[in-house]
């Protein structure tokens, strides 16, 4: 399998960000880490080896990208409207840097986002705000609001990374037609520590029927636990689900 660290200076961030590239070509796919997470650690938690046929016969161009979780959200020692602004560089430095990297290395116009837990949260927000760079996503036992971070504070900058918030007020009818030509899949289990997520990813189901918006929910079976071990299978799974439909 081809494999290829990158590194630059974002001037979004103010830092070096890492990412690492797996594969030579096919479907570009954007793999967010999960809460306060690296690089790193989609391969080393397997994520990239249970889809390694797909990379290695050019279906798949995984590429998993760093996060700042801990200068945004889940930083404690700063007011929460500074961690909301935080996050915002961080979505400057996937939609203006990352993306077109990656678009650049697949030779496509739009990319897919996927994330497990926290992952998922980045991978809704990043597709349901861009839906022009994201046209596909894979969301596995996500919380679909940063509530869990700011409490009942709430600014513009809180509200619209908020999917759960913003989407029931959206009515742009060239973003709802941007997403009902997309990829849409959340996937969920409903064993130990999975019931916030299942509980959002059942409110995001709502929300999206009310729209019009066709998605695929899948909550898997009681035994499914909010661990790596079942993200590998329900990512497996998936990508081939969309390629097949």
């Amino acid at each position: 399998m081809r494999r290829e660290e990158r590194r630059w200076f974002s001037d979004n961030l103010g830092h070096d960000m890492d990412l690492v590239v797996y594969g030579h070509g096919g479907q570009p796919l954007i793999c967010f880490p999960s809460s306060n997470g690296r690089t790193r650690d989609w391969e080393g938690f397997g994520m990239v080896d249970c889809v390694a046929d797909l990379i290695d016969a050019g279906r798949l161009l995984m590429v998993a990208v760093d996060g700042v979780d801990w200068q945004s959200w889940s930083n404690k020692g700063v007011p929460v409207e500074q961690r909301a602004r935080r996050h915002n560089d961080y979505h400057r430095y996937i939609t203006e840097e990352v993306v077109p990297f990656v678009s650049g290395a697949a030779g496509t116009a739009t990319v897919w986002g996927t994330g497990c837990s926290m992952g998922a949260f980045h991978t809704a927000n990043f597709f349901f705000r861009r839906p022009d760079l994201f046209d596909g996503m894979i969301a596995m036992s996500g919380l679909y609001q940063p509530s869990r971070f700011v409490g009942q504070y709430s600014d513009d900058d809180v509200y619209f990374n908020s999917p759960i918030q913003y989407l029931p007020a959206l009515n742009d009818p060239w973003l709802l037609e941007q997403f009902r030509r997309s990829r849409i899949v959340f996937a969920v289990g409903q064993g130990a520590w999975e019931a916030d997520a299942e509980k959002d990813t059942r409110h995001m189901q709502e929300i999206l029927r009310l729209k019009g918006i066709p998605a695929t929910f899948d909550y898997w079976g009681n035994d499914v636990e909010h661990h790596w071990y079942w993200w590998q299978k329900m990512l497996r799974h998936h990508l081939h689900a969309l390629w097949s439909g």
